[in-house]
């Protein structure tokens, strides 16, 4: 079962990708579609561009009078209706008017309809036929080394490559190819045209000779259909590779934003906000991911919060035959003058209190443990650092006199938090390091942009680098001077960290550079007052 979930979930991913794919085909085939209407109409200026080309340049060099004349003799040459009309009174289009302007040739086919503007006039001429014919290329092969043969040598290329631009390939030639038959010679001798046909691309060219001279033009080779121009196949591959691109990009970015969710829910449940759920979108693998992640993350804050109620509850119940044994203690200590009972009374008496202060450290850990599981963000009001640090200084300066616990002078420093909490991490590390400085503890406060500082140093032996991970956990202790004998339940280091967990900050341990000791830092990030 499990395999066909999976290999279903697969399925539609690549279902996602083929229709990608096949959408990816559909503009290929259009565009390729798009990209054969464009040589197809390019194939057909190409192909009708010269004879109106030809004739607009013969009558733009003319008067009205003879150019009527010489528009008449062409029209029975080529056998074409020609005539003559100004661009106004044609009308054509926005478009049809730049092309005209530029010097291209308008070309509508079956039946077919050629329009060029007269170089350097007003004047449109239009061409109206209905099918090309072997007699209108040799007429148009004759007309063209006719208009050459009728200007000065040293102009006629010129004119030529001008004239060939839109057009068929036209050139001048001094001499003619060895491959030509006799037969050929003679009649272009003889002032008729030649058609020659190169079968390797079906290529076809129309020679001419000039009248009056041993000179040659060509008109070709034209060939149709071949392989897509540079400039036609580059942006169809680019189109392709652009629009599979996005494809692909819009599919995965769906499947990694919903990954970075999981990742993002991931994170928060590690730092101990069990509360972060997944959003499930579907039923795909990603979905059934996620339905999985959520209901780990209850399980998991349903046995945490079952560990934390039994913690709470069995400390509150440890406080009542706790206070039954010392007020049954004091009332035998009060019923005895042996001084060996009553030192053996006071001896028990301070174990009851020792037992009284790990009930209440083992309840602030399992209440502070409880609202990070619930996820809620501790209230927080304006704290005045320096003013706080001060009271726990003077809290415990009387119960270690041997010790000079100094505060760093330096400005009021402005923090929003919740102060009884803050108040009992500073209290717990000024407590840690009394317990094991020899003679100097020393508490420094630092404000920055975006945190507040406070560094706690002694001058006693340290932490070791291998332990400075451990020690926060809870009942953690040191095997070296750090032991029981020096006092303390294991509780303080963990109930630091999850003060700082509950305000969004974090405390380190490392040397300190002044004292020799060990540093504990709190790293408090400054926020927004509550509205």
């Amino acid at each position: 079962m499990r395999w066909k979930v999976i290999r279903g979930s697969f399925v539609r991913l690549y279902l996602l990708l083929g229709m990608s794919l096949l959408a990816v085909f559909l503009i290929a085939v259009g565009g390729r579609a798009l990209i054969d209407q464009v040589r197809q109409k390019d194939y057909r200026e190409q192909l009708a561009t010269l004879p109106v080309a030809l004739v607009a340049e013969e009558l733009s060099e003319l008067a009205p009078g003879p150019r009527d004349k010489r528009l008449a003799k062409r029209a029975r040459e080529l056998g074409m209706e020609l005539r003559l009309t100004r661009m106004d009174a044609a009308d054509p289009g926005y478009f049809e008017r730049i092309r005209l302007k530029q010097g291209r040739a308008l070309v509508e086919p079956s039946p077919w309809r050629l329009r060029k503007r007269l170089p350097g006039t007003s004047w449109l001429l239009t061409a109206r036929f209905d099918d090309w014919s072997e007699r209108q290329w040799h007429a148009t092969a004759k007309l063209l080394g006719e208009w050459l043969a009728a200007m000065p040598a040293e102009a006629r290329r010129g004119r030529l490559a001008s004239l060939a631009v839109g057009s068929w390939p036209l050139s001048l030639r001094e001499r003619l190819p060895a491959a030509l038959s006799p037969r050929q010679r003679a009649r272009l001798a003889q002032g008729q045209v030649i058609t020659r046909l190169t079968h390797e691309r079906l290529a076809v060219t129309f020679w001419a000779r000039l009248p009056g001279e041993q000179r040659w033009v060509t008109m070709g080779p034209m060939t149709r259909g071949g392989s897509l121009a540079l400039n036609l196949n580059l942006p169809l591959l680019m189109g392709l590779l652009l629009a599979l691109s996005l494809c692909i990009y819009l599919v995965m970015q769906r499947i990694e934003s919903r990954m970075a969710r999981l990742e993002l829910a991931a994170a928060r449940i590690a730092s101990g906000r069990l509360e972060t759920r997944v959003k499930v979108e579907n039923g795909d693998f990603l979905g059934r991911l996620g339905m999985a992640f959520n209901g780990m993350a209850r399980q998991v804050q349903t046995l945490l919060r079952g560990q934390q109620d039994m913690i709470r509850a069995v400390s509150h119940e440890l406080r009542t035959p706790v206070a039954r044994i010392r007020f049954a203690a004091q009332m035998v200590e009060d019923m005895t003058d042996e001084p060996t009972i009553r030192r053996q009374l006071q001896g028990i008496d301070a174990d009851i209190g020792e037992l009284d202060e790990l009930i209440d450290e083992i309840l602030t850990f399992a209440r502070l443990d409880g609202q990070t599981l619930g996820g809620a963000e501790m209230e927080t009001t304006p704290v005045e650092c320096r003013a706080m640090a001060g009271r726990v200084i003077e809290s415990l300066a009387p119960l270690h006199e041997s010790l000079t616990i100094a505060l760093a002078p330096g400005p009021e420093v402005m923090l929003d938090a919740e102060p009884r909490y803050l108040q009992r991490a500073l209290q717990n590390l000024v407590s840690n390091a009394c317990r094991y400085g020899r003679s100097q503890v020393a508490v420094q406060l630092s404000a920055e942009p975006r945190l507040v500082r406070i560094d706690v140093e002694d001058d006693g032996p340290g932490v070791p680098d291998d332990d400075r991970e451990g020690i926060f956990k809870p009942f953690a202790r040191l095997d070296t001077s750090r032991t029981r004998s020096s006092g303390g339940y294991g509780l303080g280091l963990s109930i630091v960290l999850k003060i700082m967990a509950g305000h969004g900050g974090s405390v380190t341990v490392d040397r300190s550079e002044t004292l020799g000791g060990a540093r504990f830092t709190l790293l408090i990030p400054r926020r927004e007052p509550p509205a």
